[in-house]
């Protein structure tokens, strides 16, 4: 197996609620649902946002879109109002994630 990147084999879009954020993540092929299944789980999700997403990481599968729902607390400083970063609002967090490395 090759390393590539998250990006080349789905795409993603990210809001926000407070101060969790929540990432779509969907196979451009069908057939690469099974790869995403087994190789992006919440743990590596985490893992992936080390020192930005402080809480905890809830993956939700929606196998009839090919796609996962990634809920992640405590990720934006708390939240549009109350935070110092640059992004609070977790517009950009379905870019972070493209930038994962996976096997394929």
């Amino acid at each position: 197996m090759a390393k590539c990147l998250l990006k080349d084999v789905a795409h993603a879009r990210s809001g926000d609620k407070g101060n969790i954020s929540n990432i779509c993540l969907y196979a451009r092929d069908p057939e690469d649902y099974e790869l995403l299944q087994e190789q992006v789980t919440a743990e590596k999700v985490k893992e992936h946002f080390k020192g930005v997403v402080l809480g905890e990481v809830i993956r939700y599968d929606v196998p009839t879109l090919s796609g996962f729902n990634f809920v992640m607390k405590d990720a934006l400083g708390g939240g549009a109002t109350q935070s110092l970063r640059l992004d609070t609002l977790g517009k950009t967090m379905a870019s972070a994630l493209l930038r994962m490395e996976i096997e394929k």
